[in-house]
């Protein structure tokens, strides 16, 4: 097989120069980071989980009209994706306090919020990704007004659709992270979603017991992360059993 072409590489995923023209390819990696990247370790199988759960929400997001950058799975650890120009934001979307919400405003972790909450970040990891305002975004040109009103609306969707999606598997949807892509075809350029939708990206509590089953165990040094993330996939019919010997044994067909 020739050597690909890496594009880039970030914190949980590497891209690759895809076959054809407009795609690439997107591997997901079994690192796992927090806090700005202080803190490291490699969980064998989460980039598979993650290969897996992306794409099954990435999938489902596509066929109810949102438009996303993924087209299909390769493999265990593969996508391929169409290449768009990455919004330099990250697109919080909060239904229940917790983490940073709840540190910085004093909110007990675990209250219900009044409505959805959205924040925007600014994408720079030298930086710690700091919270930014619509003021800043368009005034520093890293968004358009219209390109902020899409993303917004488009946020709140995909907050609706997983909340629900989540809830049929007795999983709590506290809060998401998103990004969005300019996708350009010819001379139309629309907002589409980008990177991924996993527990890596997503706050995810047992709807019964309040378990917590995404990368909040890595972050609080809770253990059993992999397990955790595999529970979600069996539970939303992806995968037939959660553990340890199942996650490295998966094929990926």
């Amino acid at each position: 097989m020739a050597k690909r072409r890496k594009i880039y590489e970030g914190k949980a995923k590497i891209l690759y120069e895809g076959p054809e023209p407009g795609t690439l390819i997107q591997y997901f990696k079994d690192d796992a980071t927090a806090f700005n990247n202080e803190k490291r370790a490699v969980l064998d199988g989460k980039g598979v989980l993650n290969n897996r759960i992306s794409e099954f929400v990435m999938t489902q997001l596509n066929g109810i009209g949102l438009p996303t950058h993924f087209l299909k799975r390769l493999n265990m650890r593969e996508q391929l994706i169409r290449e768009v120009e990455i919004i330099p934001l990250e697109v919080i979307c909060r239904n229940i306090a917790a983490g940073s919400l709840s540190k910085k405003l004093g909110i007990e972790e675990g209250t219900v919020l009044p409505r959805s909450i959205i924040e925007f970040c600014y994408k720079k990891d030298e930086l710690g990704d700091p919270m930014v305002t619509e003021e800043h975004i368009t005034a520093f040109n890293w968004a358009t007004h219209q390109e902020i009103d899409d993303i917004i609306a488009m946020t709140l969707r995909i907050n609706d659709f997983l909340t629900g999606l989540f809830a049929g598997a007795r999983i709590k949807l506290v809060d998401f992270k998103v990004e969005y892509g300019r996708l350009y075809e010819g001379e139309m350029v629309r907002t589409v979603l980008a990177d991924e939708i996993s527990p890596d990206s997503c706050r995810l509590w047992d709807m019964d017991t309040g378990e917590k089953m995404d990368k909040d165990r890595f972050r609080r040094d809770m253990g059993g992360v992999t397990e955790a993330y595999a529970e979600v996939a069996r539970r939303l019919g992806i995968i037939k059993e959660a553990g340890g010997a199942e996650i490295l044994s998966f094929n990926g067909k």
